[in-house]
């Protein structure tokens, strides 16, 4: 097949992809692949450690133990990194990458990196560093009955429910601190790609659509992360009816940020999800309308549909805002998979 050929086909495949059926399910096999991996991990720990690590589907607390802090000022239970054994470790990054895509496992990889970066920079602060990352299930993993898997610590918390061939990743937090690090020579921006895109569909609009997108307040934090389950707020912002099929197309590119995340079967359902939706989702803006190239946006920004929250807020309080920042990802019909999950 030449070069023109092999473009054409991935072309095709991605469209297939985008207009896969609302809710599609993910590839039997993938279901497979990741409670393979689940059961794995638990064979490699004793009675006691799997009693630390298993919880109840049900367990609504643990559920909702999930934070941006440090784990000394909100404790997670389960397991961290630290009190695992090497292969122990090598088997709960396998079931953590299982269920995300390369691009996903490479984020979360880099959103630890920087804590690490975090802990040398405040003269090993044992507050902070990649063996603070716990791990728990709740429920048994299975091909057929839904469970779930979380994984998180200063600046992650996934919360990944599998319901037989259906995965949900929300709601989900990812941040970083230092936003913006080298490492090995080179510069890591973990949130990079959320931070530019979404200046540039901001630099795409015009000066009316600005004046619709861009708020008159300053918004410092999330207003749905941690704690804020089930709360309900108003959309705010330009209506994407009211941009252009180039601008509703740069804004589906900014909400696959976070949606690609997940293992590649699961992101093509929730995007066709999404897409369907488009016309009804909003984008609003809080903050700077410029930025420093090579740098992130220091502006809070929110995009906001029938199936989905996004927001993105740099942290204002204690240092350069570009290099500390806080998104949240949230399906308010949907987080921890309820309507798969719920009879």
């Amino acid at each position: 097949m030449n070069a023109l050929a092999r473009r054409t086909a991935c072309t095709i495949l991605a469209l297939t992809l985008m207009w896969l059926p609302v809710n599609a399910p993910m590839a039997q096999t993938t279901t497979s692949q990741i409670v393979r991996a689940a059961k794995a991990f638990l064979s490699t720990l004793d009675q006691t450690q799997r009693g630390s690590v298993v919880f109840a589907f049900d367990d609504n607390q643990q559920r909702a133990r999930w934070s941006n802090l440090p784990t000394k000022f909100v404790p997670r239970a389960g397991l961290s990194l630290k009190e695992l054994t090497p292969p122990e470790r090598t088997a709960a990054l396998a079931l953590v990458s299982s269920v995300l895509s390369p691009k996903g496992f490479e984020k979360v990889q880099q959103i630890m990196e920087a804590d690490e970066v975090l802990k040398g920079n405040e003269n090993n602060n044992p507050l902070f560093g990649k063996d603070l990352y716990y791990i728990s299930i709740l429920g048994t993993p299975s091909e057929t009955e839904p469970w779930m898997l979380q994984f998180g610590g200063h600046h992650l918390a996934l919360n990944i429910t599998i319901a037989g061939q259906r995965g949900v990743l929300t709601p989900t937090l990812t941040g970083a601190q230092p936003a913006l690090y080298t490492l090995n020579g080179k510069t890591v921006r973990p949130l990079g790609q959320e931070s530019d895109k979404a200046f540039a569909l901001l630099k795409a609009l015009d000066e009316g659509q600005r004046k619709q997108a861009i708020l008159g307040f300053r918004l410092a934090d999330l207003v749905l992360g941690p704690g804020q389950d089930g709360k309900v707020i108003q959309p705010e912002g330009l209506k994407a009816s009211n941009m252009t099929e180039a601008q509703r197309a740069m804004l589906l590119d900014v909400i696959s940020e976070w949606a690609s995340i997940a293992h590649e079967s699961a992101a093509a359902a929730r995007m066709a999800e999404i897409k369907a939706d488009i016309k009804d989702t909003w984008f609003a803006w809080s903050g700077p309308v410029t930025v420093n190239p090579g740098s992130n946006i220091t502006a809070y920004y929110r995009i906001q549909g029938p199936h989905l929250v996004i927001e993105y807020a740099p942290q204002t309080l204690g240092g350069d805002p570009a290099l500390h920042v806080h998104t949240m990802y949230r399906d308010p019909t949907n987080d921890y998979g309820r309507r798969f999950t719920t009879k």
